[in-house]
């Protein structure tokens, strides 16, 4: 695969290796070079041999090819005419034509007092493209490269930004002024402004509280100064802008340490009773369902067998006409609600993997989305029609018919007595103006097929009232931090278990967390964005998103996503949608072995995998390479240190477990902090499944 010239540009230090037949007499170019990103494998393999002598990619373009050469053959001097010659190691003797006649625009984020330098300015082959997709509008007022070289900035000016004479010090319009002009005095904001403009225009600016009296204003003149020279009689303070808090929630949480089958639903104390004939009203939600069971499953039988867990969700519900992320919440701890299921012929609803088995076998306890050790599950066992464990229909009617269980008991939690509460928690969301302002991008799925989620239910992960992200066509949706945290999303889908985010995940979101409770920064919202199945509508909605970040002049964004393979593409677009726009963006996702990227770009330099497993695999233990705690502080510590446009080392070639560990120790030095660590797979029961799993790898 060739290379484009860009992209040989910032390889030109690595070995050039031709990606295809060529004749001699070319005159070499990207086109006939292979991407160096691919050469490790290939030398791992043995398909390709690099001798000590082979050229550089900045060495051989623009070069002759005196011998015709098969694909794959490494450009050495003896069949290059012409080559450039290195000057040292790492650099290669060249001339930088620059077009001096040509508009000037940023690359790269510059500060106020930054000197503007060749290499801070976008090469003008982009031009046009950056016009067609709106980054840039490079109108009369723009000024050349030859006027703006060894200029100094005023203020923080981000990339992509054409320069200007109001950018840049010293370029201040100049007006000719009469010799007999008057001297100007004006009272403003209690500060008496003098203007004195004889040949060389002086203001002068005094707090009135130094001067006892102000002369009337004599009549105005023309005057717009050629330097400007402000006298402060006293040095001016910032004021220290304080956070906003924007809203709060309430959970009020109520204890439950039993849970029987009785004749109608309800709490008492601590017990809740479930209708003992709620099944039969169940299975009428759907035409789909043919069947439904309840198993409440105590600490006791976690060594049961259970189908693939479909789902893990909280029992919560809103007081009175709250929607979600406002008002009261109210919610049961020690128990949650567990959908699972298969079709008629007992075929899991699964796609990649599936977490059949016992159940301690197949739960990583504790994480986000999973159930913590000690709590009593109210397990529906869900059967629903022949084949249509692959439709879209099919698992949300395994929903639907579960959460109607669920509403009977969230309306019943509603009437419960204020005495019952055991704790009351207040969340609060502030924005913090000043702080660099970060936004939370997460992808989730929305192929289709069993890969939806509904957004904003009625109810904290609920079905009523939530909408398909399908039916939205994946475009982005934002939600306030809150919004996630008090149930925003239901999750559907039915991926590998152990990247999978069930809705408890969302319900008890550690980056969402992490970023609010974060001083330092100011979170401007968590964005849903589908994963459609199409290509040409992956990028389709990556544009949407890379226009919506940008207006929300953000100086960073997190990208996250659940699963791999087929999302990593819109994954690696988002990114690179962000990326272009100069916003340094980190990627969080499970990759590890299983999981790696499929596909990349310039732009993904900040990575953090989410991989627990021991073997780097989707193990199929549920929730067990999902995002945590450990992973938020990562990204959140990289991000901060991308936005610094501190350096971040890029990452191995081969996936390294001793990475993630080697960051955590540099967080814990640096910020004088304690990471708790998450137990992987090998804390659990080995099923047999899992035994098998590992004897292959």
């Amino acid at each position: 695969m060739s290379m484009s010239a860009e992209h040989a540009e910032a390889l030109k230090n690595e070995v050039a290796v031709v990606c295809c037949r060529t004749e001699a007499g070319t005159i070499l170019s990207a086109d006939n070079l292979e991407d160096p990103d691919i050469f490790p494998d290939m030398v791992d393999s043995g398909l390709l041999t690099i001798p000590s002598d082979c050229l550089k990619v900045g060495e051989v373009i623009g070069a002759k090819l005196t011998k015709t050469i098969d694909s794959l053959t490494p450009l050495t001097p003896d069949i290059i005419e012409g080559a450039k010659v290195i000057e040292t190691k790492n650099e290669i003797k060249e001339t930088v034509s620059i077009d001096e006649n040509a508009k000037a625009v940023l690359k790269l984020n510059k500060n106020a007092g930054d000197i503007i330098t060749a290499e801070d300015l976008e090469n003008p082959m982009y031009f046009e493209q950056l016009e067609d997709s709106l980054l840039v509008k490079l109108g009369d007022a723009v000024l050349t490269v030859k006027e703006v070289l060894g200029k100094t900035l005023r203020s923080h000016t981000p990339a992509l930004t054409p320069v200007t004479r109001d950018l840049l010090e010293g370029y201040e319009e100049e007006l000719e002024v009469a010799n007999n002009q008057e001297i100007i005095t004006t009272l403003n904001s209690s500060v008496l402004k003098i203007k004195i403009a004889e040949g060389k225009g002086i203001d002068i600016e005094l707090p009135l509280n130094i001067v006892p009296s102000v002369a009337p204003m004599a009549k105005a003149a023309p005057v717009v100064t050629a330097a400007k020279a402000e006298v402060p009689a006293e040095k001016a303070v910032e004021k220290v802008k304080e956070p906003k808090k924007v809203r709060e929630l309430i959970k009020k949480h109520f204890a439950i340490k039993e849970v029987k089958f009785g004749e109608k639903t309800k709490i008492e104390g601590t017990t809740l009773y479930i209708r003992e004939d709620i099944c039969s009203d169940a299975v009428n939600e759907s035409d789909l369902v043919k069947s439904i069971k309840i198993d409440i499953i105590t600490p006791d039988k976690y060594n049961t067998y259970s189908d693939t867990i479909m789902d893990v969700q909280p029992i919560a519900t809103k007081e009175g006409d709250a929607k979600i992320g406002t008002g009261v919440t109210r919610v049961l701890d020690g128990v949650i609600v567990m959908v699972t299921g298969t079709d008629e012929d007992g075929v899991q609803i699964g796609e990649f993997g599936s977490s059949e088995g016992i159940l301690e076998e197949n739960i990583m306890w504790g994480r986000p989305g999973a159930p913590d050790k000690g709590e009593i599950f109210i397990k529906t066992e869900v059967v629903i029609a022949r084949g249509t464990n692959m439709e879209r229909p099919g698992p949300l009617a395994a929903h639907k018919a579960t959460d109607y269980i669920t509403q009977e008991i969230r309306n019943v939690l509603k009437t419960v007595d204020e005495s019952l509460v055991v704790d009351t928690e207040e969340i609060d969301e502030y924005r913090r103006p000043g702080k660099k302002k970060v936004v939370i991008v997460k992808e989730i799925m929305g192929q289709g097929a069993m890969h939806d989620n509904l957004i904003l239910p009625v109810e904290p992960v609920g079905v009523l009232g939530g909408k398909p992200n399908v039916d939205l066509g994946n475009v982005p949706v934002m939600l306030s931090p809150i919004e996630v945290v008090d149930g925003g999303i239901h999750a559907l889908t039915c991926i590998g278990p152990a990247s999978k985010e069930c809705s408890r995940h969302y319900w008890r979101e550690p980056l969402v967390m992490e970023a609010m409770a974060d001083e330092n920064i100011d979170l401007a919202g968590v964005i849903f964005v589908g994963s459609p199945q199409i290509n040409s509508e992956k990028f389709y909605v990556s544009e949407r998103l890379g226009m919506m970040i940008e207006f929300m002049d953000v100086d960073g964004a997190i990208v996250t996503t659940e699963g791999f393979g087929n999302n990593h593409i819109d994954f690696a677009s988002h990114i690179e949608q962000i990326g272009m726009r100069g916003i340094p963006a980190v990627g969080m996702s499970f990759c590890a072995v299983q999981g790696a990227l499929v596909v990349g770009n310039k732009y993904m330099k900040y990575m953090v995998d989410n991989n627990k497993s021991e073997a780097g695999i989707e193990n199929e233990v549920l929730s067990c390479n999902t995002l945590c705690k450990e992973d938020a502080i990562r990204a959140l510590s990289m991000l901060k240190s991308a936005m610094k446009e501190e350096e971040v080392k890029a990452a191995e070639r081969k996936w390294n477990p001793n990475v993630k560990e080697n960051n955590l120790e540099a967080i814990e030095k640096t910020d004088n902090v304690k990471i708790n660590r998450v137990e992987n797979e090998t804390s659990i029961p080995m099923s047999e499944k899992r035994l098998e799993k590992y004897s292959t790898k």
